[in-house]
């Protein structure tokens, strides 16, 4: 059987404690609580708050939990919301678009993949779950950069690879395609990730009006453009599905 690791025990005592204690505890205190030596109960402080999962107060001293566990969590519990929410609308989209839909969150400069409906016919797909998208070349990651200020620093910020010869990489240029995205309530990817595929997406809006997705399908050019151009039809089907999410998130005039 193996063994536990007693330093992320230890850690994890810690996190509990300062979860269900006082808002703020001392070094003693904390030590104390959990049967530690201070020195011990102060190195695993000193790396919870390099990693952001605690914080000190310059004043007093205390310790209390830190933003980035707290935005963890909450991340956590949008997640499943989202993914909830957008079940019956993502299953309408892919019906009447015909194509495979994406359910898409910022993670890690990336677009995680956190539901996915299979094109309605009988090819061969593979289940596209946990799997991560670039930020500047996908249409669901534009999405998040044109609408999440985290999204939009960290895709500016990471490098931007060329995967075809239609891929933005100049910032200038990227900027624009943004500034556009959020003119037109939608973002495109015409071959810039993929040979031979394009990509719709919308973005997606909470209760307090914060992008916390993107929605959008794939599928083949010759499928998804006409004449060059996007088909209008399927950018509306986009749109309406997000739209649609973000009414059952709470987002009001969506």
């Amino acid at each position: 059987m193996a063994r536990n690791i007693q330093s992320l025990e230890r850690a994890a005592a810690m996190l509990r404690l300062l979860a269900g204690g006082e808002r703020r505890l001392g070094l003693s205190d904390i030590a104390s609580s959990l049967g530690l030596a201070k020195g011990t109960a102060h190195g695993i402080l000193r790396t919870l708050q390099h990693e952001g999962f605690v914080e000190q107060d310059e004043a007093s001293g205390r310790y209390q939990l830190g933003a980035e566990l707290l935005r963890l969590g909450t991340t956590y519990l949008d997640v499943h919301e989202l993914r909830a929410r957008a079940l019956v609308w993502t299953d309408d989209l892919a019906r009447s678009s015909g194509e495979s839909v994406h359910l898409g969150v910022l993670h890690q400069q990336g677009v995680l993949i956190v539901h996915h409906v299979f094109r309605p016919d009988d090819s061969r797909q593979v289940l596209e779950i946990g799997a991560m998208q670039p930020l500047h070349s996908t249409a669901l990651g534009k999405v998040l950069a044109a609408y999440d200020p985290v999204a939009h620093s960290e895709a500016l910020e990471a490098p931007r690879k060329a995967f075809t010869d239609r891929t933005v990489c100049g910032p200038e240029d990227f900027e624009h395609i943004l500034d556009l995205t959020r003119a037109r309530g939608y973002a495109a990817d015409v071959e810039e990730t993929w040979e031979g595929m394009a990509s719709i997406a919308a973005p997606v809006h909470d209760r307090r009006r914060m992008p916390v997705g993107a929605v959008g399908i794939t599928g083949a050019v010759e499928r998804l453009c006409r004449e060059g151009d996007l088909r209008p039809e399927l950018i509306a089907a986009v749109r309406d599905c997000a739209r649609a999410v973000s009414r059952d998130l709470g987002a009001a005039r969506f």
